[in-house]
């Protein structure tokens, strides 16, 4: 289900139990990477990636990566785990967010019997001009659902 329009794009990543059945292939790895999708493309963003992940039981991230400029935001929604950030680990579940700057070198693995589910936010650190609801403003109408 994909669309789009001038001020919107709409697609989908399936229901959370699909999320495994993506693959990611970058030139860096021999094989492609499985429960991986990232939106940027697909969607037309410009200021952000997002990346939809699910990593079996037991199963971990085989390699360290940091970034040049971006910063990213992991948000779990299910399973147990653990990061490893700069040789600290840090225990992950549902409802942990986790940021990591630019210059953390990071992996991570599934401790758990159940996906690790997650989501992760990148975008290029300290460019934020306002946060919270500062950038937002009311527009007139009255809003009415068909």
């Amino acid at each position: 289900m994909k669309s789009e329009t001038r001020n919107y794009s709409v697609d989908s990543v399936g229901a959370l139990s699909q999320w495994g059945t993506h693959h990611f292939t970058h030139a860096a790895f021999p094989e492609p990477v499985a429960g991986k999708k990232f939106v940027m493309e697909g969607l037309g963003l410009s200021g952000m990636e997002v990346s939809f992940n699910s990593v079996p039981p037991r199963a971990a991230i085989p390699f360290y990566h940091r970034h040049r400029s971006n910063e990213e935001l992991y948000i779990f929604l299910a399973g147990r785990g653990e990061m490893q950030i700069d040789g600290a680990n840090v225990a992950v579940s549902e409802g942990s967010v986790v940021r990591v700057s630019p210059a953390g070198v990071r992996a991570w693995r599934n401790t758990g019997d159940g996906n690790l589910v997650f989501l992760v936010a990148q975008a290029r650190a300290g460019t934020l001009a306002g946060g919270n609801i500062s950038d937002g403003e009311a527009v007139p109408g009255e809003v009415q659902w068909s």
